[in-house]
Parts: C-alpha cells; structure tokens; sequence
C-alpha cells in the first residue's frame, strides 16, 4: 500500500494553495501578517500566528513538491528542492552553499540533526551583542516545545558505518562524543533525506506546521518570488512579488501586490538581507547584510578494508564537539564534527576530480568514509563572516573572505579528522584538496597536511548554515533588529530566521531557529492584539 500523502490529501479538501507559475492576470492579496519563506522560521510563525486567530499568507519562491513526489533520485532533487538548482556559490565561486527553495525551505531536505543553541553562543550574544531575553534558562522551554512538536529526540538505533567511525575514533582516542537528536517520527532510516522525505516521517515543515496554518484558513502561494517591499516612512505599506515559472527559473511577467499589517521575512541568511536590499530599506549604520557566516565546512575522506556503504542509514547521528569550546568563545577556530552521506552525485562532486582518478573514487565509494568539521565563526575579532551584496539583476549574493585565522582552523581540523580516522580503522585518508591523494600512515598524512597550500579553489569548501546578516541585538548602531525580531526602523517588519544571529551558532541551526522563532512569533501574536 503506498505512503499516505497528507499535504495533497488536505489540498484535495479545499486547503487555500496557490501556485504563481498558472497565474493568467496580475493578482491583489490582502492578509493580516504575510510571511517570506516556508522554511523553520516562517512555518513556525505561521502555525502560532494562524492559530492565534490571524490571517496568515504564506509565500514561497520555490516549488511544492510533497512526498508523492520523492522518488530519491539526486538529479531531480538537487535541480527542483535548492537554492538555484543546488548551484549557491559564494561571490567568488570557492564555497558550495547548499539551502532549500521548495515549500517546508531548508526543513524538506536537511539531514535533520537539532542541537539546541549552546549556552556559550547565547552567553557571547548576550555579553558581546546587547542580546537581551535569550538566556539558556530563558530559551529553554521554547526549544522544549519545539522539540515535543516536531519530534526531536536522540537517535536510538545504532548509528550507520559511517557515523561509527566517529564514535570508534573518538573512543579509542579519549574524545567526546555525542548521539544526535533527529526530528523524525517512524523513520525509515533510508539515509536520503537531503531529496526530500518519501514516508513523511521527517517533521519538515511541510508536514506540521504548514498543515496546521492552512487547516487553520491560512493561504500558501508558492513560486512566487517576494521582490521588494513597498516603504513610506517607517512603515511596510505593500509586498511587490513576481510569479516563477513551474522551474522557479524565470519570472512569468505577472505581479502579486500584498497588504498586510505585518511583514515577517524569514527567507534565510542569505534571501532576507537581499530582500530588505532590494527594498532599499532603511540602514543607517551599514549592518544590513554584514556578520553573515557559514559554518565553513572541509573535509576529510578515509579508505576502510571492510564496507562503510556512506550512502544508507541515518545521515547523521553521531558527532563531536570534543574541539568546539576548548577555548570558550575566544581563542583558536573551534569545529564540530560529523560525517555528511555520500550518494553518487554528491560525492563526485566533494571528490572534484577528473578522469581515472574519479573513476577510481566512485569505484571505491562504498568503503568510503567522508568526515567534515563545522567551522564555528563569528566569535574572534579575525573571523568577522562575509556580507550580503545583490547582483546587477537584483539576485542576493555573499561575499565571504577567509582570513588567517579561519585557515588555521580548517588546518587544524583537518588534522583531527585524520587522526580520528586513521584511530577508526581507516587504511588510508585523505584531505579533500586538490594537491592531496590518499595516505597511508598518520604521520604521513599530517606532514602532508601541513604541507598544502590551503587556499581558495583548491581546499574543498562548503556550508549548508548561513546565519546572521540581519543580526539582532538591543543597540541599532550594531543591529538590524532588537531582540524580538523587531526591524529598528521599519514598525511593521521582523524578521523570524537565521539571519537573526549575531555569530554563527556552533551546532546544525534548525532548532535554535524553532526555538528562536517560536518565541518571537507567540510575543508578535499578542503585540498584534495590543498594538
């Protein structure tokens, strides 16, 4: 019997859905709020503000596609469900960017991994960027809420081979490490979820909280790309949107026009700041855009004499964070660790290589082993992120510049992950660089490490966490918005996702968005009542 598909079940029951692209005229909407992107903060706020009694519209750029409609296939994920077709790329092109662009965002195709926002983060926010209200103890029943809501909880099935070597590795060298907790019900423990969840056991946005707005009279209108807001002194006084094509590739010529009495942007780290850019929104101190960070992630692979198949069973559900606060929030970079899955596609394209050397890693891929380190950034003067800037058509980009000290801990992370992989087992390993090839002893492989030239294009780079951007903080001559998500100069706009942080987090961000978000939308529901 095949997998129920509640979203299109619940479409067929009359659930208010708009699609931009089968748009034949020009279109007029009014919503008490409406909110920018379906990912975890704009879904979160549309289930609290809907049930609250509001009127929500909920717009998304992206396509909907529900589980029908995974069929786990990389080539038809990767094109239909991220951000342009899965080709982000920072403004100079060396750092991939993986984020969503479908209904449910970054939520229908992460790898579900949720770690509150740790309490040195909050404390260094608190104490560095007049963050006011955001205590652990303070935070903590919002992220418990979030939690029972959507399902997170420690993996309890034996962790995947892949996820194993860290625990094997750390054990036997005295390092900590951790379960992840997951946001899943029933999971079937397929090891796809970055293409979209089949059994809807994933507890994507698509899934509960959307449902919940749209069972609650709200409105979704998808492909549609949010343009620009129309602002008459300090107040919002319309949306502009453009309809997409059914590829979300080109806008179709026609034009939504939105009233509202609210405005929450929650298009993500990168989109949020474009948007108020685009708007030419007011930013009298120059912080629109800027402190946006990323998690930088490299790499390291390792050869193993038994399978590791990296491409079934849980993503992720083991990591370490035995380097991540050895020196507080000051001092040296600190990482996390973690493996990402390694199917086909994404993996040709982590190895970037060429020839019979690629032919020869895909022939090896299921006894390989991928390990990659979170780069924790925005705590030290010398990691100060990279800035939003827009395009000559509009389209947001980030500038991102590495600096000495980030170098230095992508070197030293390098030199972890060797070492936990070679104490695992591995027969060989190597840094994912294009001046390295496999090793075969630890020592050979840390001379080699320290040998390379670590530089753009040649270190393999990504992140799939884009934070800050619009961060928040009580001072307006350091922030975009106050502590409650509060625009400092526009009144009827807040800004409800990761482009609220102030440094990057030092955990995968979807809970600290849940719980964040899930705070600021039930005190914007009751400031709405009050006003």
């Amino acid at each position: 019997m095949p997998v129920p598909d509640p979203f299109r079940e619940g479409m067929a029951r009359g659930w208010k859905t708009r699609d931009g692209s089968q748009l034949d005229s020009d279109l007029t909407l009014e919503a008490d709020v409406v909110i920018v992107g379906s990912g975890a903060g704009g879904g979160t706020t549309a289930e609290i503000l809907s049930a609250a009694g509001y009127r929500v519209l909920l717009i998304e750029e992206g396509p909907l596609r529900t589980s029908s409609d995974f069929r786990l296939l990389e080539d038809e994920a990767y094109s239909s469900l991220y951000q342009e077709g899965v080709g982000r790329m920072s403004k100079d092109g060396a750092i991939s960017i993986l984020q969503g662009r479908a209904v449910g965002g970054t939520t229908l195709v992460n790898w579900t991994s949720s770690f509150r926002t740790p309490a040195p983060t909050l404390e260094h926010w608190a104490r560095e960027h007049a963050v006011a209200g955001h205590s652990e103890a303070q935070m903590a029943p919002w992220f418990e809420q979030m939690e029972q809501r959507l399902g997170v909880a420690p993996w309890l099935i034996p962790p995947n081979a892949n996820n194993e070597v860290i625990r094997t590795g750390c054990e036997k060298l005295g390092y900590s490490w951790h379960v992840i907790p997951r946001n899943v019900r029933g999971c079937w423990n397929l090891g796809y979820c970055g293409m979209g969840c089949p059994t809807n056991a994933k507890q994507s946005m698509l899934v509960t909280t959307i449902p919940a707005t749209l069972e609650q009279g709200g409105e979704l209108l998808y492909l549609t790309r949010a343009r620009r807001l129309l602002i008459s002194g300090d107040q919002v006084t319309g949306l502009e949107c453009q309809a997409m094509d059914s590829r979300c590739v080109a806008p179709t010529g026609r034009t939504i026009m939105v009233k509202a009495r609210h405005y929450v942007l929650s298009g993500g780290g990168i989109n949020t700041p474009g948007l108020l850019l685009r708007s030419e929104a007011p930013d009298p101190h120059g912080r629109l855009g800027k402190r946006t960070f990323l998690h930088l992630v490299n790499f390291s692979a390792a050869q193993f004499p038994a399978a590791i198949n990296p491409f079934y069973g849980a993503p992720q559900s083991i990591y370490s964070d035995h380097f991540q606060w050895k020196d507080g929030t000051g001092g040296p970079m600190g990482y996390k660790l973690e493996v990402p899955p390694l199917h086909p596609a994404l993996a040709a394209t982590i190895f970037a290589s060429f020839g019979q050397t690629s032919a020869g890693h895909m022939a090896q891929l299921p006894n390989t082993h991928m390990m990659l380190a979170l780069m924790r950034d925005g705590f030290h003067p010398d990691s100060p992120g990279g800035s939003v800037e827009l395009r000559a058509d509009g389209s947001p980009v980030l500038d991102y510049n590495l600096t000495p000290y980030v170098w230095d801990g992508l070197k030293r992370a390098l030199h972890s992950m060797a070492e936990i992989q070679f104490a695992a087992g591995a027969s060989a390993v190597m840094p994912l660089h294009s001046d390295a090839q496999y090793m075969t002893s630890l020592g050979q492989t840390r001379d080699r490490i320290d040998s390379l030239s670590l530089e753009l294009y040649r270190t393999r780079l990504a992140s799939a966490h884009v934070m800050g951007g619009c961060a928040m903080g009580e001072n307006p001559q350091l922030a975009v918005t106050d502590s409650l998500g509060r625009h400092h100069q526009l009144g009827n706009v807040s800004v409800h996702d990761g482009s609220l942080f102030p440094t990057s987090i030092g955990a995968n961000p979807q809970l600290s968005v849940y719980g964040l978000t899930a705070k600021l939308a039930t005190e914007l529901a009751a400031r709405l009542k009050n006003p």
